[in-house]
């Protein structure tokens, strides 16, 4: 397969100036295509996917479009062996890169030995990315949390990022809040502990030769940029997702590219011969088309297309024809408005 990342060929890193945070049910190939439309910069990620699923799983768990690249796989577990093997089949796939979660607090994720709880076992993790490296030649990062529960103070992620720079990691995703590991549940862990994107800045200026991004209540390329002066990349996640023209703006804002600009209206009507052939394939239209509700965020007509696709478009019989329909309800409303 083909591999059209733009990575860093100096070091074995995957440029991550700006990217779109993994989120489970939400980052599927079918998003993800769709932000690619907006954004031929961003970098983009999988949902998490663990070893047991690609090891034991019946599913084709590693499947994407070639379109997405530069895209990253991100893998949970904690077994050095399985997480090498795993990386290799991605490596095989064309992957451009693998992450490890050690950032998902969720009990099930710590029933399985993976995801936030993993910080209290830094030489884990180390064993995991040099398990990984040594069976692959795609770049290998960690995305974790800034502490869990007690353990939150910066010598515990100091000590962390020491036990992955010893591993010849070289690529960080940080997000800059503790996890409470009980509690609070996965969605409570995105809000209720506080940010300190301080703690992110310093480990960047302890550690100058680690590549880190920087991860949590990002909202605007404004605030993406402010941050961009003390890491070398930012992920952004939800509001990603819930307004994905955000990431229209991205190759110009952040790359100073401006080959690439588009509208919502462009971004429906590129997205309607995926969706044929998808579908031609066995996908369900709302599969893909539940991806692009907030697309018209803060414009008129917003809910108008919002209404008609939440309604009709988990129909069995819901077809592309009626994504033009509801982007006929917006060109009335903006006409409306004129």
């Amino acid at each position: 397969m083909k591999n059209n990342s733009i990575q860093d060929t100096s070091s074995n890193i995957l440029p991550h100036r700006f990217s779109v945070a993994p989120m489970l049910d939400w980052t599927d190939k079918h998003c993800r295509y769709f932000h690619r439309l907006l954004s031929k910069q961003a970098v983009l990620y999988t949902e998490m996917i663990t070893t047991g699923a690609l090891i034991h799983g019946s599913g084709d768990y590693l499947d994407f479009n070639l379109e997405e690249q530069p895209v990253v796989l991100q893998l949970g577990g904690s077994d050095p062996d399985q997480m090498a093997h795993c990386a290799k089949l991605a490596e095989q796939r064309g992957y451009d890169a693998i992450n490890i979660n050690v950032g998902c607090p969720s009990d099930r994720v710590q029933n399985g030995m993976f995801g936030a709880c993993l910080m209290a076992q830094p030489q884990r993790v180390a064993d995991c990315v040099k398990a990984m490296q040594d069976q692959v030649s795609i770049p290998v990062s960690v995305k974790t949390r800034i502490g869990i529960d007690d353990s939150d103070d910066y010598q515990f992620l100091q000590d962390f990022v020491q036990a992955m720079a010893d591993a010849q990691c070289q690529q960080l995703v940080i997000h800059a809040r503790k996890a409470w590991l009980k509690g609070l549940s996965p969605k409570e862990n995105r809000d209720i502990p506080p940010l300190n994107y301080e703690r992110v800045y310093q480990v960047k200026r302890d550690f100058p030769q680690m590549d880190i991004s920087i991860n949590g209540g990002i909202k605007t390329l404004e605030q993406a940029q402010q941050h961009l002066a003390f890491v070398d990349g930012v992920m952004v996640g939800r509001e990603a997702y819930t307004n994905p023209m955000l990431l229209s703006q991205v190759d110009q804002l952040i790359y100073g590219d401006t080959s690439l600009v588009s509208t919502p209206q462009q971004a429906v009507l590129d997205m309607l011969p995926y969706i044929e052939q998808q579908m031609q394939q066995g996908a369900r239209f709302w599969h893909i088309a539940r991806h692009m509700l907030g697309l018209f965020q803060g414009m008129p007509g917003a809910r108008q297309w919002r209404r008609l696709l939440s309604e009709q478009g988990h129909l069995a019989t819901a077809t592309p024809e009626l994504l033009l329909q509801a982007l006929s309800k917006v060109s009335q409303f903006e006409d409306c408005t004129i």
